[in-house]
């Protein structure tokens, strides 16, 4: 071995050029072998978050200061209840109806799904309504349908039923879905929902002509979609509608495609079709969009698109445009110092940046935060840089929880979100970043049942300390600020002092969503909580409901209980 290897340093002392090619050589190939490795290795974040003290169940006692670190082949038959509001389940091309074939569930993509954006719906998926009988010659669901025989899950029908804008999800048989906008059939027993789903055998599909439904919470407004379009409904004619709705085009091929394009080409965010004519404008207090109306009475035919409805002169089926509504896109940072020092108290992942998000648009003003993101600043939540001190800014985001940080602002908005979704929002944050998700690994590993351990007494010590030291708190719950939000919204602005503008308010509806909402094609399709964890948490659960109650607000949510 010796021998060979002085023979090689002699034959390389004699030729260094081929020498330095093969060391070469060697380093290319280390260097392809480790970026290779980057691509394929699971993302990682930097940094870390301090845990807070170790609770002790349910009972609670105070676990001390949290201090964070800066730092399916789709059934195209007509329905029988009526005319759909868009061609939602018409192909233009052979490959998506090739890819169903192939397994692809989510590709028979109409133009609603084509149009869709990143901005999908969010983590309250459905609620469970309850068994209904079914008939295979009136069925109860009239929309669209698939079935998968083999892999069949409740998050699979809902999620494709969402997508396509329908309001209800219907499982039968353990492997057949069914969408539509109405049921239209009596209650069953729900013993006569027995049947397994065939992709999970923990959950029920349905039974022998039996619907296991549930409603599709997001999917009533703004999962709605016809192409660039967002559906909001049917809504009666206001009283002065050449006021409220300023521009009009008389249509005699009327379509929703021909309406929507035409104001958008007006630059207005809503378009409404009233049988032959097409009408656009703003939402303002003449056509607030908070009356809605039955779709029936909007059902009158399109007379340039079979499968469409185009409303009535009296019923008018509008739709959101891309144009933006630019009346609350101004903000600037405050003209005069602040005298009080308001936050915007939250527990992470309880949707505090969201809740920055509408202020800054209903108010006009940026908010702080007592921390310095980087990724929101370059969102444009330009407070981000300002010390939370400076008085430029509206409100303060924070989620401290000691009585020393609490009572360094003179009030605060309190937002509280149920905690199994504010804590798998946090930890999808943790690992994936703002609209990221953690991942497969993570969800199975240590990472998951130690988060839960640390983070859940913090959920419950958070709120507590906030309603024991802060001086003015303003209690508002994600929950209902998602189902109201005009209404919360105006709550807010006024302990903030700033006079409302209905108006403005009414703009910030049509923008709510902003930039940090994650998408819904990774989430996890198992629950990732076992049921000592349920256990704990609801403990955590009852005692806040009981300290909200005992200061005379109202209690947590039903569904911050598990069914």
């Amino acid at each position: 071995m010796a021998k060979l290897l002085v023979k090689l340093q002699r034959y390389f002392r004699r030729k260094p050029v081929r020498f330095f090619t093969l060391l070469a050589l060697y380093l290319a190939a280390g260097s392809l072998v480790f970026l290779h490795s980057g691509f394929a290795g699971e993302p990682t974040v930097t940094g870390s978050q301090r845990s807070p003290g170790a609770g002790e169940g349910p009972g609670l006692p105070y676990l001390g200061v949290m201090q964070l670190s800066r730092g399916f082949k789709v059934a195209a038959t007509m329905p029988e209840g009526g005319w759909r509001h868009g061609p939602w389940f018409k192909s233009t091309s052979k490959e998506p109806a090739e890819r169903a074939k192939a397994g692809d569930y989510g590709s028979t993509r109409s133009r609603s799904l084509r149009g869709r954006s990143g901005r999908e719906k969010e983590e309250d998926r459905a609620t469970y309504i309850g068994c209904y009988v079914d008939n295979t010659r009136r069925r109860t669901l009239r929309g669209v349908s698939f079935f998968d025989y083999k892999k069949m899950t409740v998050f699979r029908c809902q999620d494709n039923c969402a997508e396509r804008g329908y309001l209800y999800a219907g499982l039968e048989f353990g492997a057949e879905c069914y969408c539509g906008h109405k049921v239209q059939a009596s209650n069953a027993s729900e013993s006569e929902c027995n049947m397994e789903c065939k992709g999970e055998r923990s959950n029920t599909c349905g039974g022998v002509n039996r619907l296991s439904i549930y409603r599709l919470e997001l999917a009533q407004e703004s999962a709605r979609r016809y192409g660039s379009a967002i559906f909001r409904g049917c809504f009666r004619r206001p009283d002065n509608v050449s006021i409220a709705l300023p521009v009009s085009q008389l249509m005699l091929n009327m379509s929703v495609d021909k309406c929507v394009d035409f104001c958008t080409e007006k630059e207005y965010p809503l378009s409404a079709l009233a049988g032959i004519t097409c009408r656009c404008g703003f939402p303002t207090t003449l056509f607030t969009l908070h009356e809605r109306e039955d779709e029936q009475l909007c059902a009158q035919k399109c007379a340039g698109e079979e499968f469409e409805s185009c409303g009535t002169a009296e019923y008018l089926l509008v739709y959101q445009t891309q144009v933006q509504d630019n009346r609350c896109m101004d903000r600037r940072f405050l003209p005069n110092r602040a005298k009080q020092l308001v936050a915007l108290a939250s527990f992470p992942g309880a949707g505090n940046t969201w809740a920055r998000h509408l202020i800054e648009l209903a108010t006009g003003f940026y908010t702080g935060s007592y921390y310095f993101d980087g990724s929101l600043y370059n969102k444009g939540f330009k407070g981000e840089r300002d010390h939370w001190r400076s008085g430029r800014t509206i409100c303060i985001k924070t989620h401290e929880s000691g009585q020393k940080e609490i009572e360094s602002f003179d009030s605060a908005i309190l937002l509280i979100r149920n905690p199994y979704k504010a804590l798998m929002a946090e930890f999808n944050r943790k690992y994936g970043g703002h609209i990221g998700f953690a991942a497969h690994a993570h969800w199975k590993g240590k990472e998951w049942p130690e988060f839960v351990a640390n983070y859940a007494p913090w959920w419950a010590t958070h709120t507590l300390d906030w309603l024991r030291y802060g001086k003015r708190v303003l209690v508002v719950h994600f929950e209902d600020l998602k189902r109201d939000l005009f209404v919360q919204l105006q709550r807010m602005v006024g302990l903030l002092g700033i006079a409302a503008c209905e108006d403005r308010l009414l703009c910030v509806e049509g923008q709510k969503d902003g930039n940090f909402k994650r998408s819904g094609l990774r989430k996890l399709e198992y629950d990732p909580y076992t049921p000592e964890m349920r256990k704990m948490i609801s403990g955590y659960i009852k005692t806040v409901d009981t300290a909200l109650k005992l200061r005379n607000l109202s209690g947590v949510p039903d569904d911050y209980y598990p069914r």
